[in-house]
């Protein structure tokens, strides 16, 4: 990477937001409610936080140490970490992938995303009188998802194009915050509703006897790496543009307390409005106790709770909420965006605004391929990227920082940090942490994954 100010972020305030706008976004608002309400309500959340802990902390430190090392994208950040040609270019493979990986989950986000762009405007539309048009955005259609799709690859190629400091950390400053405040308030409200106790209890209180079932486990791991944008490549480009002095192991804790605190309120806010929906007469479980339109749940559960509530707050209502969304997908896509965009402007040594128009073309052209063919490639995508992809690059990361960064190297790496005493019991634990338990969690989860 160069090393010219702005391409590395002018503030710790500056890198916390833009971590935790890649960490926060779809998978905390959209994919946590709805595991959680899947997966057993307090025995997925215990699980989730556990792992956060003993996985997804440590292993955010990993890929920010590497990328922060590297100074490059993560195929370079990677290979540099190897002793040898062999090591060096199975590194390389390794960040490669990751590379290849953040592209790949970009198709299904923009979409996904798209849906939450066109949902935010069905509620404007209503409120003007235009009843078809506000159908349109709702119904899931091809004409509405290319639309929709498109419009937001667009808004993220807009962001990127301005570069670290006036694109990526100007408005995940701006954006973080109001995603914050919006949820807060949407807690807040819903807790006032009748039959949201029934939800909080659903959510506080965990069935110990579901804690070690195979779809709470992986649900849990699955959403961990993909809240933490872990394996995608995003935390190492954020790493290199971060300044070497400073502490990784607290921006990391930051970042990742942020992230499980915006899952959490949004757990907070969705599951309780599922039980305020119920009580109005919307229908969430099937006869046999299972939730219907589960992977839809905010598409479908929520719109009709907006609708029991009548007159113009349930427009009002629908629209912050969709907005919501939009900034959480808006957040997270910058980040995952930039891991193709950097790596092509270093290999071809071209300018950002060009890089960014490429990929910005590729991504559309893969995204809209997956509108075209959406039952045969939209959930395929999801489980090839989050359930396969991200572990299994997770894996090689671990190994590799833990069996092949050199102790001395790693130990200069971390020395070189304000504040970071590599004598601590953090600092001694953290690398054979990484070397041995890590890999040895990944793997059993693995195993699972692919048994499931």
């Amino acid at each position: 990477m160069s090393s010219t100010d702005t391409n590395h972020f002018s503030s710790r305030l500056g890198f916390i937001m833009a971590a935790a706008g890649s960490a926060v976004g779809v998978g905390n608002i959209w994919g946590f409610p709805t595991q959680a309400a899947t997966h057993g309500g307090g025995a997925f959340l215990l699980v989730y936080l556990v792992l956060i802990v003993i996985l997804g902390y440590p292993m955010l430190v990993a890929e920010l140490m590497i990328g922060r090392h590297g100074q490059t994208n993560p195929a370079d950040a990677m290979g540099k970490i190897g002793t040898g040609p062999v090591s060096r270019n199975i590194g390389k493979l390794i960040g490669f992938t990751s590379i290849v990986t953040a592209t790949l989950i970009c198709t299904f986000y923009t979409i996904l995303s798209g849906w939450f762009v066109s949902f935010a405007l069905a509620p404007i539309a209503k409120i003007f009188g235009f009843s078809q048009a506000s159908v349109w955005l709702m119904d899931f259609s091809l004409s509405r998802n290319l639309v929709f799709t498109a419009i937001f690859i667009l808004m993220v190629i807009w962001v990127i194009r301005q570069g670290v400091q006036q694109g990526i950390e100007r408005w995940s400053k701006r954006l973080m915050p109001l995603l914050l405040g919006i949820l807060v308030l949407g807690v807040v409200y819903i807790l006032t509703l009748p039959g949201a106790m029934t939800g909080l209890e659903v959510l506080l209180v965990p069935d110990f006897s579901q804690i070690w079932d195979g779809d709470v486990l992986v649900g849990a791991l699955g959403q961990t790496f993909f809240s933490l944008t872990i394996g995608t490549g995003a935390m190492m480009v954020y790493g290199a543009y971060l300044n070497e002095k400073e502490n990784i192991a607290k921006l990391t804790a930051y970042v990742t307390l942020m992230d499980t605190s915006v899952a959490f309120l949004a757990a907070l806010m969705i599951i309780p409005a599922m039980y305020v929906a119920q009580h109005n007469g919307v229908q969430i479980f099937a006869a046999d106790g299972s939730l219907l339109n589960s992977d839809t749940l905010v598409f479908t559960v929520l719109p009709a709770l907006f609708d029991t509530l009548g007159g113009n707050l349930q427009y009002i209502l629908a629209l912050v909420f969709f907005i919501l969304m939009t900034i959480a997908g808006l957040t997270s896509a910058i980040s995952i965006v930039e891991v193709p965009t950097s790596y092509l402007m270093e290999k071809r040594e071209i300018g950002r605004n060009k890089a960014t128009y490429l990929i910005g073309t590729l991504i559309m052209v893969l995204s809209l391929s997956l509108v075209w063919n959406f039952e045969q490639l939209f959930s395929f995508m999801i489980t090839l990227t989050t359930e396969r992809a991200q572990p299994l690059i997770a894996l090689g990361i671990a190994i590799y920082l833990g069996w092949v960064w050199q102790r001395n190297d790693l130990l200069k790496e971390i020395q070189a940090q304000e504040g970071a005493d590599s004598n601590s019991l953090f600092w001694r634990l953290w690398p054979i942490y990484v070397k041995f338990v890590c890999p040895l969690l990944i793997i059993l989860i693995i195993v699972q994954l692919f048994n499931t």
